[in-house]
């Protein structure tokens, strides 16, 4: 892992505490083996124990050499743990490539998976389409974009994105493909704004809360973690490259964010009146 700014000259271990949650990270095999002993040995000696068939690890390898992590292991107890390419914490899937593919598709089946348990609303021919967009607003699209503030998110994922939207809205309408009905018209009667410009909105909004901490607060130093030098061909997407271009849309620069409610005014993506 990379760690942030220049002012640090030390690599230090980070730990992501939150109940039973406990994530260990660090750039040096021996400190993670090192802290798992010590969680270990603090959780066990008060009654605690710690999951041998739950506990994974994950190596995350940006470079172009692989043979460094290969035979990487890590142990509890003596027990070798199982490595995984992806995981869950928070409900958001991380994976060791650093891309969102695996998140955007847990977000888009847990998505159907809440719109099924709405579909007595959804589905209802006596419903109100206002109100099953109010439904669909409040319950379904918080889970489709749950966590999408830090998502560097690419075209053909955006794409998938407004393509669950038009399925569940055009179910919901009883409107199929073969109705030759545009989207626009379908938006308009639920009265629900594109996926992709409220993701945009999620995406600023956090960049401006982020920019308006202190210099010195740890989210705010991530915008300035070492990244890998351009290769060639295309660059890779980033979630700072969105945001950029997320503010040249919208006619912002970064001296906005700090003024709360003109940035916040400027980049709301209201849903229809």
């Amino acid at each position: 892992m990379n760690y942030l700014t220049e002012k640090i000259q030390k690599p230090v271990p980070w730990n992501l505490l939150y109940a039973d949650d406990v994530a260990l990270i660090s750039n040096n095999k021996q400190e993670v083996q090192d802290s798992l002993e010590q969680w270990r040995s603090a959780l066990e000696s008060g009654g605690l124990r710690i999951s041998r068939t739950k506990t994974e690890y994950m190596v995350c390898n940006f470079s172009l050499d692989k043979s460094s992590t290969t035979h990487t292991e890590l142990k509890l107890d003596g027990e070798i743990l199982p490595r995984v390419n992806k995981f869950k914490y928070l409900g958001s899937v991380i994976a060791e490539d650093g891309t969102i593919t695996a998140d955007i598709t847990h977000r888009t089946t847990s998505g159907w998976s809440k719109w099924r348990e709405l579909t007595g609303v959804l589905c209802d021919p006596k419903m109100p389409v206002r109100t099953k967009g109010k439904v669909y607003k409040t319950a379904v699209r918080p889970v489709l974009l749950y966590g999408s503030e830090t998502w560097a998110s690419k075209q053909t994922q955006e794409h998938k994105l407004h393509t669950t939207e038009m399925r569940m809205l055009r179910w919901a309408g009883g409107v199929t493909l073969k109705d030759k009905v545009r989207n626009e018209h379908i938006r308009g009667s639920f009265k629900v704004a594109p996926i992709t410009e409220k993701l945009k909105e999620s995406r600023l909004r956090w960049f401006g809360h982020v920019m308006r901490r202190p210099e010195d607060h740890a989210v705010k130093k991530c915008l300035s973690m070492a990244t890998l030098k351009r290769g060639k061909g295309r660059a890779l997407t980033t979630w700072m490259s969105n945001v950029q271009r997320d503010m040249k849309e919208l006619g912002l620069s970064t001296d906005d964010a700090y003024q709360r409610k003109k940035w916040r005014l400027k980049i709301r993506k209201a849903d229809p009146a």
